[in-house]
């Protein structure tokens, strides 16, 4: 008797501290993220603001898996963080939460989102351009509004310069940890995010044109966003020579031949190559050498280049 008393007097107790914790978070099975979050922002590591966003993460679930993209995307490029959203969302498993917090507009009326890709990845973030590719690539099943009024965190209600740790980072731990689903972290929006314009592969006659989203910026290789299948609608021949032009808002800064080959060692050291790099896109490079600074090449959308056929 006693023992069933107690039993009772227990359920009770669990049941209330459910109450107070709000309501049970989605199972497994019911929910399509997988309880990984993945940051990314410019705010380098030499402070506590990264540390504080993982801590807001971690008091809404510590059962989360927290990972870092990286932290060193220049103060206030957006561009880069669209660029290297886009190329290492894919290697993670669909379910996946990103946060990206490079938001120079942080506290002003621009839209805090999440969108959901076709592909099953959610990307929080201020809908500044840094969503441009991975809405692109990845395909927008659909975007909504963080409802503030729910997913910021408490007491952070005047706090108007760190939307990363009050905003971003609460609503994503919810989503993630399956407390709340996407349909719930706010209204739905059209399915759109604003874009970043620049210039897309394309392939005209002889001649294939694309952008310089990022620099190698270890070795000073010029990375294009030129695919390999475009490329080759080219016909270009590993050993043969192209003509390689470059442009910055419409000036011309580069401008010279070089062959297409497979690795850097296939010419000369202090030479100049053409190859399809690591992420399957075309770059130019020099054997031992820094072809960004020898040529004074940087990256961003206002940045084109040409490859032409001899």
């Amino acid at each position: 008797m006693l023992w069933t008393e107690a039993r009772g007097r227990t359920a009770a107790i669990i049941l209330c501290l459910a109450c107070l914790l709000g309501a049970p978070a989605l199972s497994a099975e019911a929910r399509d993220t997988n309880g990984i979050i993945v940051y990314q922002s410019d705010f380098g590591l030499k402070d506590g603001a990264v540390s504080a966003m993982r801590g807001v993460a971690v008091s809404v679930d510590p059962t989360l898996r927290l990972e870092n993209l990286t932290h060193e995307i220049p103060a206030f490029d957006i561009w880069e963080a669209a660029y290297r959203l886009n190329t290492t969302a894919p290697y993670w498993p669909p379910g996946t939460v990103f946060v990206s917090v490079i938001d120079p507009g942080v506290g002003t009326g621009r839209a805090s989102v999440v969108l959901k890709t076709r592909s099953g990845h959610y990307f929080v973030s201020p809908d500044n351009g840094t969503l441009t590719l991975v809405a692109e690539d990845l395909g927008i099943e659909a975007v909504r509004a963080i409802d503030e009024s729910r997913y910021r965190r408490p007491g952070s209600e005047q706090s108007y310069t760190f939307h990363g740790r009050d905003v971003y980072s609460y609503a994503a731990a919810h989503l993630a940890s399956g407390k709340t689903s996407f349909e719930d972290i706010g209204p739905e929006l059209p399915p759109e995010v604003v874009t970043i314009a620049y210039q897309k592969p394309e392939i005209q006659g002889d001649v294939v044109r694309g952008n310089i989203p990022i620099l190698d910026v270890q070795f000073g290789n010029v990375w294009t966003n030129i695919d390999r299948a475009t490329f080759e609608q080219l016909g270009v021949a590993k050993g043969e020579t192209v003509d390689v032009r470059i442009f910055n808002e419409g000036g011309q800064v580069f401008a010279g031949a070089m062959p297409y080959v497979s690795t850097f060692g296939d010419v000369p050291e202090g030479e100049m190559l053409l190859y399809v790099n690591s992420v399957d896109n075309v770059a130019f490079a020099i054997n031992w050498g820094n072809f960004a600074k020898t040529h004074g090449i940087a990256s961003g959308p206002e940045w084109r280049v040409e490859v032409r056929k001899r």
